[in-house]
């Protein structure tokens, strides 16, 4: 096993509340990595939406005080742990979860959450994959069932989820609709596969994406902000469609019948409760799209590891697409090599 630094730089939390309870300390020692278990070296990691909810104490799952936060690392690994088969130090890799954390230096993670990352993605790209791409697939296809073929709205398609969703849809033969709320985010839709985009800050787009689709109806609509638009959405399916509800920052009122009238259905998408066979099919699916070239993470703004607290403000409040950031947040390790 590798010698490792005995300490590290790591954001803390010790109390749920705003931006300001992300704590940066020095002297954080360094796990270590146990059974089937690797200790990765940082390069970078993903900022989540979900993770500003965990923070604040307002996510349904409360991890035990004080933790690190952070999910989507990419890095070097520094050491395995017994019984570790596919990996050893010096492998590129990117995660799907984090034991210790990610905004940290070091991170211990379990061996099947990690991943090779393949040499045409950096490693920026790399920390864009894991929560992103994973729930965009469950919301296609393991909650929605979409099929080639089928027309889908990607509603808030600027965001980390909303590009993936439109990248792995038009890969797979559906018809992509995307909405943006800035001239930048729609030009991003369009260039990470949507055939058409929409501006949901102009008044009247419900009735442009039902143009579009010449008075039938969207058959699958994913939903970054359903206490906004979940209403309008259930105006906009065809016969059979259906809503996977992504994010929601608080209730909404809607008139059931909206769903009688169409046997529409809304579902609920968690990333944590998908099984093993479920993760272990989405990991196919997504090195299939790493080998065919259509899996590109769009990387947004950067910030190093002392502005974690902007870099949760600014994904939440920045403006853009109802909100949401144009591109993924990412904390970057300025000292490391891509």
């Amino acid at each position: 096993m590798a010698t490792t630094p005995k300490l590290m730089r790591a954001i803390r939390v010790s109390e749920f509340g705003g931006p300001s309870v992300l704590k940066l300390c020095s002297n954080v020692p360094v796990p270590n990595p146990g059974q089937k278990q690797v200790l990765i070296h940082v390069h970078a990691c993903g900022v989540n939406p979900v993770e500003t909810y965990i923070r604040s104490g307002t996510y349904a799952r409360k991890p035990s005080l004080p933790y690190t936060p952070g999910t989507d690392v990419s890095g070097v690994v520094e050491a395995v742990g017994d019984r570790v088969q596919l990996l050893q130090a010096g492998d590129r890799v990117f995660t799907t979860a984090t034991e210790t954390g990610g905004y940290a230096e070091y991170t211990v993670v379990s061996e099947d959450c990690v991943h090779h990352l393949p040499d045409p993605l950096d490693y920026k790209q790399g920390a864009a994959i894991g929560i992103p791409y994973c729930t965009a697939y469950r919301a296609l296809f393991h909650k929605a069932h979409a099929k080639a073929g089928e027309t889908v709205l990607i509603h808030g398609a600027s965001g980390g989820v909303g590009v993936a969703a439109c990248q792995m849809a038009r890969a797979l033969g559906l018809r992509v609709l995307g909405t943006a709320g800035t001239t930048e985010g729609l030009e991003l839709v369009l260039r990470n596969g949507a055939h058409q985009a929409f501006n949901h800050k102009e008044e009247g787009y419900t009735s442009k994406i039902m143009d579009a689709t010449k008075g039938q109806g969207v058959n699958v609509i994913v939903e970054m902000l359903s206490n906004v638009n979940l209403s309008n959405d259930l105006q906009m399916l065809a016969y059979g469609g259906r809503v996977t509800v992504v994010g929601s920052r608080g209730p909404i009122e809607i008139n059931p019948r909206d769903t009688m009238a169409k046997e529409s259905s809304i579902i609920g998408v968690a990333l944590p409760y998908a099984t093993v066979e479920e993760k272990t099919e989405c990991a196919a699916a997504l090195f299939a799209g790493m080998d065919a070239g259509w899996l590109k993470p769009a990387v947004g703004k950067q910030y190093t590891l002392d502005m974690a607290s902007q870099a949760h403000i600014d994904i939440i409040d920045c403006p853009g697409a109802s909100g949401k950031m144009t591109k993924m947040v990412g904390l970057s390790f300025g000292d490391l090599p891509d």
